[in-house]
């Protein structure tokens, strides 16, 4: 009895928790960014993440489907840094390199990863993260709010580049960090091209991927999100000055999330679960490093 009721409110706890902690990381790095009515553009930002997440989570536990939980992580990127250059755009009269890169790297990956993402769950029919998470309300609710959280956090660099009040030339710094974008992009999108071309074939039906960037590394998808956010976060910080520091959270956030929470430490435990038997999958583990790429 005691474990029924104490779960739903540790759920409760991390969902109120996460909101706090974005609260806070917000008012820390608003000061000298531009604001509207006297409140900064990253704390709006905060709220409309929240906002979105929060009015989806309620069909998402009402008809008990996590179709269009991905997709729904895409159109809040999408509001936010759009809403967020418009305004940038209404109150300073135009729109800096660093700005316009900032902004077209986000959409371009958002775009990308959601869509694919989206299509990926309506083909395999569920996104089986869920089958546990859907029952529960407060659970549910947890994982809504952690999403919503994940676009905040991870795009906090952005967020204060391009509300900055300080302007600077985009520089030597901002297209190395421009370059490792486009290279942790395209080694993202080349690895879930290779998975799906891996899957999609019926001689690999029950077997695990050993070919291309996966004999490199086992999650090089994940190697390649983390690499192009660091980009980001490379090219924002020549603005920053003083807590807006606060916001290079971006980069370990994303590391922390893909490799403990959502992501590696998931996907190795299932695969260990399905294939730790096989002494071909073993041989794999030994050589193959589980993140960063061997070269």
């Amino acid at each position: 009895m005691a474990k029924s009721i104490l779960q739903p409110l540790t759920f409760l706890s991390i969902a109120v928790f996460t909101f706090l902690i974005c609260w806070l990381l917000g008012v820390t790095v608003s000061e000298n960014t531009l604001s509207v009515n006297g409140t900064s553009l990253i704390m709006k930002a905060m709220c409309i993440s929240f906002l979105i997440h929060g009015v989806l989570f309620i069909p998402s536990y009402l008809f008990q489907t996590e179709k269009f939980y991905d997709l729904t992580g895409s159109v809040t990127y999408v509001t936010t840094i759009g809403y967020v250059v418009y305004e940038a755009y209404q109150q300073t009269g135009g729109l800096d390199i660093r700005t316009l890169v900032i902004a077209a790297c986000i959409m371009i990956w958002t775009l990308r990863l959601g869509s694919f993402l989206f299509w990926r769950v309506l083909k395999d029919g569920e996104d089986k993260r869920f089958r546990s998470i859907l029952p529960s309300f407060t659970q549910l609710l947890m994982t809504w709010a952690l999403s919503a959280a994940w676009v905040f956090i991870q795009s906090l660099s952005a967020l204060v580049a391009i509300t900055a009040l300080a302007r600077v030339e985009f520089g030597v710094v901002g297209y190395i960090g421009l370059a490792l974008w486009v290279f942790g992009f395209l080694f993202e999108v080349l690895a879930d091209h290779q998975k799906t071309q891996f899957k999609a074939n019926p001689a690999n039906d029950g077997k695990f991927i050993n070919e291309g960037l996966w004999t490199k590394s086992r999650h090089p998808n994940y190697f390649g999100e983390m690499v192009l956010w660091f980009g980001v976060s490379i090219m924002s910080v020549s603005v920053m000055s003083g807590m807006q520091y606060v916001s290079l959270i971006s980069p370990v956030f994303s590391f922390v999330l893909i490799y403990y929470v959502s992501g590696v430490r998931m996907l190795e435990a299932r695969s260990d679960k399905k294939w730790g038997n096989s002494a071909k999958y073993q041989n794999y583990k030994k050589n193959v490093p589980i993140l960063v790429p061997k070269l």
